[in-house]
């Protein structure tokens, strides 16, 4: 498993989920802090390329030996992509939370939306 980190080149939403911007498309996925808290996940059900999402609202539910949880999107949109690798190897979402276990990438419909997220700084405080 992975250590504590949370990288400076991503926003957060203070449920635990993170956006990668790039451009007008953002890659989402959970924290360290959230697989830590979840356990070992065993299933990623992703929503459909093609449907939307809306910011503060669940868009995919992860199942871990301790639960089953909604996963919540950061910032609205279209998803564009989902990270199939997850159907086999759900661990890496503990692995390599901000790498191999990215869930979904979305077009942005209101990239402004951002300015709502937290800064690496500010989300580490939300976890004090």
């Amino acid at each position: 498993m992975a250590d504590a980190s949370y990288p400076d080149d991503l926003l957060y939403h203070p449920e635990h989920d993170w956006a990668r911007i790039e451009g007008d498309v953002a890659t989402f996925g959970i924290t360290w802090f959230a697989q830590d808290a979840l356990g070992e996940v065993v299933f990623f059900d992703p929503p459909d390329v093609g449907s939307t999402v809306t910011a503060g609202e669940s868009y995919a539910e992860v199942e871990s030996v301790k639960a089953v949880s909604d996963v919540i999107a950061p910032l609205s949109g279209e998803v564009v992509e989902v990270n199939t690798e997850l159907g086999d190897s759900p661990e890496a979402v503990n692995d390599d939370p901000y790498g191999k276990g990215w869930m979904v990438k979305v077009k942005l419909s209101d990239p402004g939306q951002k300015d709502d997220l937290l800064d690496r700084e500010a989300y580490e405080a939300t976890l004090t």
